[in-house]
């Protein structure tokens, strides 16, 4: 029993020096590298008035030479409103909106270890500046000529169909005063044929 404790006592540091060994070696790689901590705006938030700013705060201290960060709006337009600015692990940036959409903030800064560390922030602007007009040269817009005028004109039109109305009728009544003339005619020969049978 009494050289049993003994063992114990002296392998009760070895263990400890293997679990603290065991628990720091995940931990090693997570302050290798610098990280995103936090952003305004917020990673996929909605916002209906503009930040002046875009802010990006970071785990560790920047490198402000080799720390990229872009801002691009719709249609990937860039939205940077001039150079960065850096104070210890934050970073900003002046925003220039444009047109209400999905705007994307990419970051790119190295690590103690040597593998740069890449990310983005994505958040969407409700409202913006409308639009531009579509150029006149893209879509023209053809200017009307007398001769394709000429067809639409109303005073063309009602004396066209006039004209023709006065024709049909003029033709029904050539036909009923022919067939009233046929019909006078054909009476009289009707009646003459009876009366030289008679006699």
């Amino acid at each position: 029993m009494g050289g049993r404790v003994p063992r114990l006592v002296r392998a009760v540091p070895v263990l400890v020096g293997v679990a603290l060994g065991v628990a720091l070696l995940p931990a090693s790689p997570a302050f290798a590298h610098n990280s995103l901590t936090g952003s305004n705006p917020a990673d996929g938030a909605k916002v209906a008035t503009a930040p002046a700013a875009v802010e990006l705060r970071f785990l560790a201290k920047l490198d402000p030479d080799r720390t990229k960060v872009t801002v691009t709006g719709p249609d990937n337009i860039p939205a940077a409103g001039g150079e960065p600015t850096f104070s210890g692990s934050r970073v900003r940036v002046p925003f220039a909106p444009g047109a209400a959409g999905l705007y994307i903030v990419d970051y790119q800064l190295p690590s103690s270890d040597g593998h740069p560390v890449k990310g983005e922030v994505r958040f969407t602007l409700t409202t913006g500046t409308a639009a531009a007009p579509p150029s006149p040269s893209v879509t023209p817009t053809p200017s009307p000529t007398p001769s394709s005028a000429a067809p639409d004109s109303p005073s063309a039109t009602p004396v066209a169909a006039t004209g023709t109305d006065d024709a049909g009728r003029g033709w029904l009544w050539a036909a009923a005063g022919g067939l009233v003339l046929l019909a006078a005619l054909a009476g009289g020969l009707f009646l003459r044929r009876r009366r030289s049978a008679r006699t």
